[in-house]
């Protein structure tokens, strides 16, 4: 399949076709907290989607949260399941029988039929998360696994995740994420990253994202992410507007799928040492819940609808302080002549028509912790109207000094602009 077949087939996919932008949750509740009622209160935050996991890992506890996803309008993506765990994590698919702990290519369709046999009539069914994190060994038969389940359920979506840009040596990352897409061939490219630690920001989460931009734009692959909404001792736990920051950067660099890291307080008989999530392991929502549900309804559903259809153009920043490595630093040129004042990133789209004149800029405070002021000229005779996107309304009304406006952004914080 060329690169052009597969992002025709993906657009046809659950949560990566169809307008609204994808917002999901890890972790959702445990199997005694799997009812209607827990279900509902996820979608009350703005969440759209859950991929199952927090012993959720039975063939009857997983058809009964479709049951419940099923009753609230949720799509599910089903970890854990021990057809699929066999057919991604614990064989190899090789028809030369003599590699150790293998299976065949048929013996893998049958797994995995096994799989939809169970889950694909609910409603809610969206896909399956394959595989989380997954080495370059693994490669080659990951991406046997999303071919079996490609052929056999073309409609389904196959979801993996790559891990974050850490331990690797100079270059590795990008040789790495080159060798996942040409071996595996997967349907949008997803990494975790979590950079809010007890010392402050970690930088190079720029630099992560930097990779993982490019490499969708090269192989034409959404990049979808997950947003830190709870602590451990390596990370912090993040507060409302560190979680919209990190939505927002997201953004900028062009996320076409938004996931938060965790809904449920993991248990910590696990051996783990997470805190509260959005919810508790008493079932008790936390201003991380009330934070979610704020930015999920008030600003990201309704502007990453906007942005979901457009393609990535430019990155840059403005007067970063940190400098971070391998960023784009902002230059005037025919779309924007100068910006001028407190440190932002500024995210630039055009359509996917790319003839099209007009672009769409959004510009992202590069605090979490501080308001900024900047002002925004559109380059001379290109670019005469501007709009900012109105997210309660979802129109865009017009700036009244188009040739030179400004916007004030609290920390965190982001505004959407049209220019025609």
């Amino acid at each position: 399949m060329t690169e052009a077949q597969a992002a025709a087939a993906a657009a046809g996919l659950p949560l990566i076709g169809g307008p609204d932008f994808p917002i999901g949750v890890f972790w959702p509740p445990p199997p005694d907290q799997t009812t209607e009622a827990r279900y509902q209160e996820i979608r009350d935050a703005g969440f759209n989607f859950v991929t199952t996991g927090n012993y959720l890992d039975d063939g009857n506890i997983i058809g009964w949260a479709l049951k419940q996803a099923d009753q609230v309008g949720l799509k599910v993506l089903i970890a854990d399941d021990t057809q699929v765990r066999n057919l991604t994590r614990w064989f190899t698919i090789s028809d030369d029988r003599s590699v150790p702990m293998s299976i065949s290519t048929a013996d893998g369709r049958t797994l995995l039929q096994r799989a939809l046999d169970a889950y694909g009539g609910h409603p809610s069914f969206a896909g399956f998360n394959m595989f989380d994190e997954p080495w370059p060994d693994i490669f080659p038969s990951l991406g046997r696994a999303l071919a079996i389940c490609r052929a056999l359920r073309p409609n389904a979506l196959p979801y993996t995740n790559l891990a974050p840009d850490l331990g690797f040596p100079a270059g590795g990352y990008q040789a790495f994420v080159e060798q996942y897409i040409q071996t595996v061939q997967p349907a949008l490219l997803s990494f975790d990253r979590y950079p809010i630690l007890p010392s402050g920001l970690d930088a190079t989460y720029f630099q992560n994202w930097v990779t993982i931009r490019q490499a969708g734009l090269n192989h034409n692959l959404p990049t979808w992410t997950y947003i830190q909404a709870v602590g451990s001792s390596t990370y912090r736990t993040t507060t409302g507007s560190e979680m919209r920051w990190l939505v927002n950067v997201s953004l900028a660099y062009g996320c076409k799928g938004i996931q938060y890291f965790t809904y449920w307080q993991p248990d910590p008989s696990r051996g783990e040492d997470f805190g509260p999530a959005m919810v508790d392991l008493s079932g008790r929502r936390t201003d991380r819940y009330r934070a979610a549900q704020q930015i999920n309804t008030g600003w990201l559903a309704p502007v990453g609808k906007q942005l979901k259809p457009l393609v990535s153009e430019l990155v840059s920043h403005l007067n970063d302080p940190a400098q971070p490595p391998g960023v784009t630093a902002f230059a005037p040129d025919t779309v924007l002549s100068a910006v001028t004042g407190d440190p932002v990133i500024i995210g630039r789209f055009r359509s996917a028509d790319p003839s099209a004149h007009t672009r769409w800029v959004l510009v992202v405070n590069r605090s979490y912790d501080a308001s900024a002021s900047v002002t925004l000229t559109p380059t001379a005779n290109q670019y005469g109207v501007v709009s900012q996107f109105d997210p309660r309304s979802q129109t865009y009304r017009p700036v009244r000094n188009s040739s030179g406006f400004s916007v004030s952004l609290g920390a965190g914080e982001a505004a959407l602009y049209q220019l025609n």
